[in-house]
């Protein structure tokens, strides 16, 4: 008797086991290619998102919108693509690539001139000045090729007559991140990027910013598709929705960006 009972509670035990790895095992994840200046406040919206849908892991990817773009043309393996320039994802769905054929609006993103805390370089009163400070040797902005925020460092500083002079001192990051990174080093004295990194909790006491007039460059509008061939197609949707929706908007209008019109 007790050698049959023993038995059962083994046997008992072992299926438990294998359920609970079989379970684990076919997990749900969901792969994003992001757009760099969604790094910190994707990254809260994916805790947030967990909260709710504890079984879909949420794997993301950051860079430049460009590259994503040239890579998501060859199938690369992500399920969703959040751009910084929603032109990309358009692309991509008048090419037959997008599962839904939609293209969502997501965010407006806005620029500031960034120096670190430390400079001498005044860049709250000196606005896009700045950029010529006595101390400054090196500009960094996104590579306006492949970068959005690149582009549009490129056409604020074109209509705001200091392209030129600014030219010959520019120093180009893979991604605004990396762009961040440049100044934070050292790499580079000051900088273009997006007021959503400048405002982070991770940035915001590392260095102070100049917001450039929204009207000085190209509206930059943000958005993304779900990609044909993902394997979660539910949970795409339901992370884009997640994003888009008021929870989204909230977080994404406290990091600083314009919202889309609903």
């Amino acid at each position: 008797m007790k050698t049959s009972f023993l038995i059962s509670r083994i046997l008992l035990v072992l299926s438990t086991f294998v359920v609970w790895t079989t379970s684990s095992l076919h997990a749900a994840e969901i792969s994003v290619a992001a757009a760099s200046d969604l790094k910190f406040a994707l990254d809260e919206l994916t805790r947030e998102f967990r909260k709710h849908h504890s079984d879909v892991k949420v794997k993301i990817t950051y860079g430049s919108s460009g590259n994503f773009y040239a890579q998501l043309q060859n199938q690369a393996p992500f399920d969703l693509y959040f751009s910084a320039d929603i032109e990309y994802p358009r692309k991509l769905a008048k090419s037959g690539l997008a599962l839904d054929t939609n293209v969502f609006s997501y965010a407006i993103g806005r620029l500031v001139v960034w120096a670190p805390k430390a400079s001498p370089v005044e860049v709250e009163k000196l606005g896009v000045q700045a950029l010529f400070g006595p101390t400054v040797k090196k500009i960094a902005i996104a590579n306006p090729k492949h970068a959005p925020y690149g582009a549009a460092a490129v056409g604020a500083m074109k209509y705001l007559n200091v392209y030129d002079k600014a030219e010959a001192k520019l120093v180009y990051g893979e991604n605004i991140a990396q762009t961040a990174q440049f100044i934070q080093s050292g790499s580079a004295d000051i900088g273009i990027i997006a007021l959503s990194l400048a405002i982070a909790p991770e940035m915001r006491d590392q260095g102070r910013y100049w917001e450039i007039p929204i009207d000085a460059y190209p509206k930059m509008e943000q958005g993304g598709i779900i990609l044909k061939w993902t394997k979660e197609p539910t949970n795409a949707r339901a992370f884009r929705d997640f994003v888009i929706g008021e929870k989204g908007r909230t977080v994404l209008t406290r990091y600083g960006f314009f919202l889309p019109d609903k």
